[in-house]
Parts: structure tokens; C-alpha cells; sequence
């Protein structure tokens, strides 16, 4: 990790207190049942970010806590650590002693800590582990979400990977089409991660998205404005068939 502690500035002060909570009520025990309940709405926040970022040379400052995309789009972030490509293991930022980052930068992964040690989640509070990519983007998704974020930014600098999280209305504003999104998302979802059950998966996402769902055996239809997405199910709750209708 080395050539992660000299490609950035370290921030001197120690300001910042990690005694705050995540500022809302969402709560999950164990990874699986994150991705039940919020996973497909963590990664339609990586549609707008890309929207926005897709293809933008990235740079940070940890003095300022920013990430910059291309020349002009600048964000607040906080640092969740780090995966080396040589070792292939995860180190978040609160292990990397070398490191003498602000606690500033690292409140979200700090508080994340907090709530793993609380919830017996291993992926929260073991500090180096080894791991895969899809373990990445499980913890971006996971701080995105318990934070309220605009999602977060896989950075690779060559010998490793840095994952932050951003805040940004230029995000959360950018506008989609959420008919097809849903139809594009939820397959991505239970196609990048091992989800146990998927129709839990499904009724939590568009319920969260406001659609009025009704079932009949293993089938599960939801509607809202005169759009229909129709989800079939087998006897183990995996998804068979999605459909869906437009107004």
C-alpha cells in the first residue's frame, strides 16, 4: 500500500468526530440481506454517477476531501480504503496505520466499523482481508446507501484501488427513465451478486419505489402511473422472467 500513502497529500488536522450516527433508519445484518433490501436502489446511483463522470479523468485531494472528474467537476468524498492488485486484499483506510489520514476523511468507514462491531458483520470490521472486485463495489454500495450518498467511485491508480463515496445534487438530480431502468438494474443486481433470495429482492426495490405490488402464487405484479413490471419467481425464489408494460 505504499504507493497508496505517497500518491496522496495527508491531511495533518484531526477534526472530525465519528461518534455520528448514519442519518437515516435503514439497517441490514448481514450482506445478503443489504442486497435484498437495498442493493438495486445502490446501484441505480451508479447510473446517474456515470452520467456524470462516465468517462472523466479523476483526481484527489485529500487536504480538501474532494475527488475532481475532468477539469471543473468537483465533489466532496470520504475514503473507504483500498485494494491492492498485487496481494489482492482489502485494507480500509481506519488499518492503514502508515497512513496518518485525518479521521475526517475516513467517518464514514470509521462509523461503518461502529456498525459492524454492533452487527456482526466481518466485512465492516476485519481490517485487511483477502477479496475479490465485487467485494468493492459491495462496500460502496453499502456506505452509499447507510449514508445517503450519490454513489461511489472505484479509482484505480495503478497498483491498487481506492473506493469512495460522493455527495453531489448534480448527481442526484440527473434525470433517467425509470421504467426501463428498473428493468435494466434489477437484472444487473441478481447477476453480479449471489442474492439467496431474489423475489425479497424485488418487492423491496420497487416497493421503496413506489409501486403498488400484488402476488399471486409466484408470480408478482407491480404498477404504478399505468406501468406494469410483471416478475416470476421458481419454488427457490430466483427470477425466472421479467416483463413490463409502459404506459
Amino acid at each position: 500500500m505504499g504507493l497508496f500513502n505517497n500518491l496522496f497529500k495527508k491531511k495533518e488536522e484531526n477534526t472530525a468526530s465519528t461518534t455520528n450516527q448514519q442519518n437515516n433508519s435503514k439497517h441490514f445484518t448481514s450482506e445478503n440481506d443489504f442486497l435484498e433490501k437495498y442493493g438495486a436502489l445502490a446501484l441505480e446511483k451508479q447510473r446517474n454517477l456515470y452520467d456524470v463522470t462516465g468517462g472523466l479523468s479523476w483526481n484527489v485531494n485529500m487536504d480538501s476531501e474532494e475527488i475532481t472528474f475532468g477539469e471543473n467537476l468537483t465533489f466532496p468524498m470520504q475514503v473507504l480504503g483500498s485494494f491492492s492488485h498485487s496481494s489482492e486484499t482489502w485494507l480500509w483506510l481506519w488499518e492503514n496505520k502508515a497512513g496518518g489520514y485525518a479521521e475526517s476523511v475516513m467517518k464514514q468507514a470509521l462509523i461503518l466499523k461502529q456498525y459492524g462491531e454492533e452487527n456482526n458483520i466481518d466485512l465492516l470490521t476485519v481490517g485487511k482481508f483477502d477479496a475479490v472486485p465485487n467485494d468493492l463495489h459491495l462496500i460502496g454500495m453499502i456506505a452509499t446507501e447507510m449514508f445517503d450518498g450519490s454513489g461511489y467511485y472505484l479509482g484505480n491508480y495503478g497498483q491498487g484501488t481506492m473506493v469512495v463515496t460522493i455527495k453531489s445534487d448534480i448527481i442526484d438530480k440527473v434525470e433517467s427513465e425509470e421504467f426501463s431502468r428498473i428493468l435494466t438494474v434489477f437484472p444487473e443486481l441478481i447477476s453480479t451478486f449471489e442474492i439467496q433470495n431474489h423475489k425479497n429482492a424485488f418487492t423491496n426495490y420497487l416497493s421503496q419505489k413506489g409501486y403498488e405490488l400484488t402476488s399471486n402464487g409466484n408470480e408478482v405484479k407491480a404498477e404504478k402511473n399505468g406501468n406494469i413490471i410483471n416478475a416470476v419467481f421458481n419454488e427457490d425464489n430466483l427470477l425466472t422472467n421479467l416483463s413490463g408494460n409502459n404506459s
